[in-house]
């Protein structure tokens, strides 16, 4: 897929090309998996004319391009990244705090989910419309990356901003295994009761958080997830 690279270019090709072409795109890939992300005309026209959060790390990828620089080529309008454990560029050590700041390659503000905050505030969501969750996990209960989504979704749900979860396949989706966690144990490393290895995606994550109702939904608050095509948890 080719992206404009200048204002010019970004004003004279619009939004119906790039839809047109995302599903050229998915239609000749046949049976290759397709991440979330890779199927823009899926998710494309829910951010026409939203101002937009992205929760994403370095593994947030469409092809070789980062999900970030995509959508900025084609003129999303991103307001904040969200940057969980490790960081948005995945440079800072495991446990180490991250710190809020400004992305030098973009000019994005950055806002650390993974500092003194671990849950967003209602500042920090202030002013979106949509808050897109894509980042690879890999299907253990211990990974930081569900936790910070679940507390995304809370906040979410309080501050009537809706929630995307851009799907990726679970590298170890085709089995579980390990105890359930038991609640006295619940912290930021294993919020929820499931077994060690849990075999979902972060989509089907997601879904369950809602459907077991450890997030509440507001009135208008609303979940989407743009599911894998061309994946099953017997693919990987």
């Amino acid at each position: 897929m080719i992206f404009p690279q200048d204002k010019e270019e970004k004003e004279s090709v619009k939004e119906s090309d790039y839809l047109r072409e995302a599903s050229v795109i998915e239609k000749s890939e046949g049976h290759e998996v397709l991440v979330g992300a890779a199927r823009m005309a899926k998710y494309l026209p829910l951010l026409t004319d939203k101002k937009v959060g992205l929760l994403v790390n370095q593994t947030s990828m469409v092809g070789e391009t980062h999900l970030v620089d995509t959508l900025l080529s084609i003129g999303v309008d991103i307001q904040t990244i969200f940057a969980p454990e490790h960081g948005f560029r995945g440079d800072h050590s495991a446990g180490t705090h991250v710190e809020h700041g400004i992305d030098k390659k973009t000019g994005l503000k950055i806002t650390s989910l993974y500092g003194k905050n671990r849950k967003p505030s209602a500042e920090m969501l202030k002013g979106l419309d949509i808050v897109i969750f894509d980042i690879q996990d890999v299907g253990v209960r211990f990974y930081t990356y569900i936790s910070s989504m679940q507390y995304m979704m809370e906040a979410c749900s309080e501050n009537g901003v809706h929630f995307m979860v851009l799907d990726r396949p679970n590298p170890n989706g085709h089995y579980v295994d390990g105890p359930v966690l038991e609640p006295k144990y619940k912290s930021f490393i294993g919020m929820h009761e499931v077994p060690l290895v849990h075999g979902m995606t972060v989509g089907e994550f997601a879904k369950m958080i809602m459907g077991e109702g450890w997030v509440k939904p507001a009135d208008n608050y609303s979940l989407t997830v743009i599911p894998c095509d061309h994946y099953n948890h017997t693919t990987m």
